[in-house]
């Protein structure tokens, strides 16, 4: 028994594995390739992920095709890059370069014709990959102040049946010829491209008739003598959705004119409605009564209580009277809740007029409010705003209102027009919250 359990043990010759033959310098040299193979694979994978979510999370269709090439030329380690947007016949409309000219071409006599090379990938919407662009067959040569380029890969963009436009790049580092991998990445770039752009051309159809709705609920400006107005209404860039915010000019019967501004709390319909029926009370009101500005909003927020189980709203109510003397005039207004007027004057100065504002609309019809005057000097400019524009993330207020001021003096004998687009471009384009602003300017 003893023998038969030794026999067999792992001392037995007939059981031991065969050596494995040590590795050799070029099997090391072979793994490491396959290791950095790998590495690079994952590092390519990983850009190209970060780049959809970072298309797919623009929505202003610019900023999406901006994107889509600085993008694309990194993903492709290419010299230059560039996105030809077309339209519905196929010819191009908009150029976008990265690496050269870097910018937007829209003009008709500096866009490609689409004859040579380019309009292979127009008439025929496929991966297109040249090494030679000198030798190809239809290359027709470069414009005057083009860079030369040897190099070529072409991909279109498109979703289903639609193509918006087609991505190029040219002339990979290193002066290497453009990969099937290369290929592959870039039609992986140019599906979530298409994606993104007719997500993001959506939104701007649906933002536009947004904004031609929520215009349709505002006023046209009063043309009154003596008093030069300009106002403006912006919606917040984060959802195409109407809002509450709003602006008027009347003249009284005792013809002074009345100022208004406002918002009401929220956004979509309902803020709309609310909204559009405010503007109208306070309107016929603030005509009826022939009142301070308190009495006008005393009355509406009664009104509103009684009506209307009295939303919240902010509302600041302004007449534009005439000075003892004959020289300028004075405001006279009265705030519930809402932010102060700004008063910009001709010597380049310009200050928020803070001033005790009573409650919002909608907390209480027996809280009162109380009246402020102050002067208006002949060339003098007092603006009207709901805090749309001074709403910036990780900001405060009081940054904001500082921001709109130094915007406001450096304007302050600029047109009204360049003041309020001056005030609006201050944002960049971003918007947290809908603007309405009303700028009225006593001439000298």
């Amino acid at each position: 028994m003893v023998q038969g359990q030794l026999r067999g043990t792992p001392d037995d010759p007939s059981r031991r594995s065969p050596l494995i033959p040590p590795l050799g310098e070029r099997d090391l040299d072979q793994i490491q390739a396959g290791l950095r193979q790998l590495a690079h694979a994952h590092s390519r994978m990983r850009q190209l992920l970060d780049a959809v979510v970072s298309i797919s999370s623009a929505l202003d269709v610019d900023v999406v095709l901006h994107t889509i090439v600085d993008t694309a030329r990194q993903l492709g380690r290419a010299r230059y890059a560039a996105l030809g947007v077309l339209d519905e016949t196929g010819a191009f409309v908009q150029l976008i370069a990265s690496g050269f000219g870097d910018g937007d071409v829209r003009d008709k006599g500096k866009l490609p014709h689409g004859a040579g090379l380019l309009g292979e990938l127009i008439r025929h919407p496929e991966p297109l990959r040249v090494d030679n662009l000198a030798a190809h067959p239809r290359a027709s040569g470069f414009p005057e102040g083009h860079p030369r380029m040897s190099t070529l890969l072409g991909v279109p963009i498109r979703v289903r049946d639609t193509v918006y436009g087609n991505l190029y790049l040219a002339d990979k580092e290193g002066d290497e010829a453009f990969t099937d991998e290369d290929q592959e990445y870039l039609v992986a770039l140019a599906s979530a491209a298409g994606v993104a752009i007719e997500n993001a051309r959506l939104v701007q159809r649906l933002r536009q008739a947004t904004e031609d709705f929520q215009r349709r609920l505002l006023p046209d400006l009063a043309s009154l003598p003596g008093l030069a107005f300009q106002a403006r209404y912006q919606p917040f860039t984060e959802a195409p959705e109407v809002g509450g915010d709003w602006y008027d000019v009347i003249c009284l019967p005792d013809k002074v004119p009345c100022v208004m501004v406002g918002d009401v709390m929220g956004h979509g319909i309902e803020a709309a409605t609310v909204m559009s029926r405010i503007s109208n009370m306070i309107r016929v009101i603030a005509y009826a009564e022939g009142q301070p500005p308190s009495r006008v909003l005393h009355r509406l927020d009664a009104l509103q209580h009684h009506l209307h189980d009295a939303p919240m709203a902010t509302a600041l109510v302004a007449r534009i009277e005439p000075a003892d003397s004959g020289e300028g005039r004075f405001l006279h207004w009265c705030s519930a809740g809402h932010l102060p007027p700004l008063l910009i004057t001709p010597d380049n100065r310009a200050r928020y007029l803070t001033a005790e504002a009573g409650p919002p609309l909608g907390v209480s019809p027996e809280l009162t409010r109380p009246d402020h005057r102050h002067p208006l000097p002949c060339g003098a400019t007092v603006l009207l705003h709901t805090d749309g524009l001074i709403e910036e993330r990780g900001h405060s207020y009081d940054d904001g209102m500082r921001q709109v001021a130094d915007t406001a003096a450096r304007c302050a004998t600029a047109p009204l027009e360049g003041l309020c687009d001056a005030l609006l471009a201050q944002r960049q384009g971003t918007f947290h919250d809908d603007v309405a602003l009303l700028a009225v300017r006593v001439p000298h």
